[in-house]
């Protein structure tokens, strides 16, 4: 018994330690908590995840040139309802066209307040400036955020043994390294880092096919993570939550074992199909096509049933940049709310993309 327990604290010490901190993002937070959001619904959670392109840290590098500075290469705000039956994730477009607020940088001074594109808040404060530009942007208040590394996302595809997906044309994109035939197959960790990535080889090349893309993605590795139980099988759960905390930023509430354990306890039980992926209403800037802005009244409509913990859907026939059309398929709204859950452009983790 004394054995197991020294094995188990050993675990538990382990895996504690890998995670960093992020407390320079906790205390900036702090010095402007009088301009942030109130959260409206005790229970619900909002936790932004941002994808770093980073080249620092191990294996990073052989990705590109040091760029000088991180950059935000995805940002996902996902919902958790108060009563853990269901999970929506939204992606915010990196080209996205926002107001971003002055950061503090990471030499110790202050940029002034810009309109930009929406990855240039990491790029310029880290993921604080990029929380306080969400919240301005959308009236949510973020209760958790994580930060993850190439490395980071390689090693939890590896951990379950690969992600299926199902191709319809053979893929050979030299810039992602990424070299695949059509039809059904098995993504390891750096196929699958160069699947998300690519852009310019797969489909139109634009940035909103590649979220739609990392969304089936992801679906594909939600539904395999409950399909094989490993969110309730320690002996599957370890190598997963080793290779999660790895390379992984996060704020100093989560950034402990005991606070990744409760969120992935909070998700466990969430069926698939109510695991919902979409990205925020968008279309082509006015002044410049090849930026984002959003689509309204669309988007705030969205933003106003995540702060209310209010139901929406998603269809993949729905319209793609300005869908939130009432009614349609997708959970139905709660006892509570009698008005039909909007309906918007995305889809489940029960939808196989080889399906």
């Amino acid at each position: 018994m004394a054995a197991a327990a020294g094995t188990g604290w050993a675990l538990y010490a382990k895996l504690s330690a890998n995670i960093t901190a992020d407390d320079a993002a906790a205390r900036e937070l702090a010095r402007y908590e009088a301009e942030r959001p109130t959260a409206l619904v005790r229970g619900a959670q909002n936790i932004l995840l941002i994808g770093s392109d980073t080249r620092a840290g191990d294996g990073n590098a052989r990705y590109g040139r040091d760029l000088g500075s991180e950059r935000s290469d995805t940002t996902i705000l996902l919902h958790l309802a108060a009563d853990r039956r269901s999970a929506t994730a939204v992606s915010l477009p990196r080209d996205l066209m926002v107001d971003i607020p002055g950061c503090r940088q990471s030499d110790g001074t202050r940029s002034e307040p810009v309109f930009a594109m929406f990855n240039h808040a990491f790029q310029a404060g880290g993921s604080a400036c990029t929380i306080r530009t969400v919240e301005k942007l959308t009236d949510i208040r973020i209760d958790h955020h994580v930060v993850v590394d190439f490395s980071g996302f390689k090693e939890m595809v590896d951990a379950v043994d690969g992600v299926r997906v199902c191709l319809k044309e053979p893929i050979d994109d030299k810039a992602a390294r990424l070299r695949l035939p059509a039809g059904k197959v098995l993504l390891d960790g750096e196929q699958a880092l160069g699947y998300v990535r690519a852009r310019k080889s797969l489909g139109d090349g634009s940035d909103t096919e590649r979220m739609e893309r990392q969304q089936r993605f992801l679906a594909a590795l939600v539904d395999k993570m409950q399909s094989n139980d490993v969110l309730l099988n320690p002996v599957k759960l370890y190598p997963v939550l080793d290779a999660a905390t790895s390379s992984l930023t996060a704020d100093p509430e989560l950034a402990t074992l005991r606070g990744l354990y409760q969120l992935v306890r909070g998700l466990r039980d969430i069926p698939t199909e109510r695991v919902q992926f979409l990205t925020v209403p968008r279309e082509s800037y006015v002044y410049d096509a090849n930026r984002d802005q959003l689509v309204e009244p669309e988007a705030e409509k969205l933003f106003a049933r995540l702060r209310a913990d209010r139901p929406v859907a998603v269809a993949r026939n729905a319209a793609p940049e300005a869908s939130a059309t009432d009614g349609g398929g997708g959970p139905a709204p709660a006892q509570s709310d009698p008005s039909p859950a909007p309906t918007f452009h995305g889809n489940t983790a029960a939808e196989h993309i080889c399906g």
